[in-house]
């Protein structure tokens, strides 16, 4: 962890929070039911970028409603989160910048992004990438007829990460969290651990540059989120593949220790790779964590 880390990232979510989040919220009539209701959605972030996302929540609820975060993997975009909504919740699928509906300023593509102005700590791609998940966040929690006391996040992979950043950077309001195959912890290790996409993204970028490899290290080390997680206070739950080759196991282990939690679960699947657990119904038990938590 760099010394000044922590004043790092106080002042990136110090500019951040200056930005208004200015939400605008359009139904979608097309995607809409008698039973739930979509919208799109827009809000400010990191840098004043328009950032997108889908918000679903059952129709006609009298009650507040506990809300989820739901964050994206590296290369899928954001789907319809109509499933968990249809379950009782308040759910904000996010596309932070590079994703479709969030790319028309910044958009290195996929692969792309993980090196994106990887020598420069300041304009590396993921700052402004975190802010969005984040203010993604405070967004949910302001919505009208969501419980701010009921807030929850999850995602796998890329989503993993974000979940736990989330976690880490508000950890007195989130409840609940469910970080699946969490990638962007131990990076620099994970490069060495694997040959699958997107680590080696950056393998590729040091054997074009190879005299790169201390600047990209140090960069990387700020955005580790390895380097968060001791922060993190609500339960939370961590799904490996134990034959994971893209989100190296051995980084999941490491990251899951470091979590500051007292109340942290971690379920291994033995015979999985990067799915981790998603084909034999670990699905069922985010939500039985997440009922348990918020409802």
């Amino acid at each position: 962890m760099p010394s000044d880390f922590q004043d790092f990232w106080d002042s990136t979510i110090l500019q951040t929070e200056k930005i208004p989040l200015e939400p605008r919220l359009t139904k979608v009539q097309l995607y809409s039911s008698s039973e739930l209701e979509v919208f799109d959605v827009r809000y400010k972030s990191y840098g004043g970028l328009d950032i997108a996302g889908w918000y679903v929540k059952p129709s006609n609820t009298k009650n507040a409603l506990p809300g989820i975060l739901q964050v994206p993997g590296y290369a899928g975009e954001p789907a319809l989160p109509t499933s968990i909504a249809a379950k009782g919740y308040a759910v904000l699928s996010v596309a932070p910048r590079g994703k479709l509906r969030s790319n028309q300023v910044f958009n290195p593509g996929y692969p792309g992004l993980l090196t994106h102005n990887i020598e420069n700590r300041d304009h590396y791609g993921y700052r402004g990438f975190y802010m969005d998940a984040l203010r993604g966040y405070d967004l949910l929690g302001s919505l009208p007829g969501v419980d701010h006391q009921r807030l929850g996040v999850l995602g796998s992979s890329q989503g993993g990460a974000l979940s736990l950043l989330v976690s880490s950077l508000r950890p007195d309001t989130v409840k609940a969290a469910s970080a699946g195959c969490p990638y962007l912890c131990s990076i620099m290790d994970a490069t060495l651990l694997t040959r699958s996409y997107p680590y080696e993204e950056i393998n590729d970028y040091l054997r074009l540059y190879p005299d790169k490899r201390d600047t990209v290290s140090t960069v990387l080390n700020y955005y580790d989120i390895h380097n968060f997680v001791d922060r993190i206070l609500c339960p939370i739950i961590v799904n490996i593949g134990l034959k994971d080759d893209v989100c190296p196991p051995e980084t999941g282990y490491a990251v899951y220790k470091a979590i500051g939690s007292d109340d942290k679960r971690l379920y291994e699947y033995d015979n999985c790779a990067h799915d981790a657990g998603t084909g034999l119904g670990h699905d069922n038990i985010v939500m039985d964590f997440m009922d348990k938590h918020l409802k």
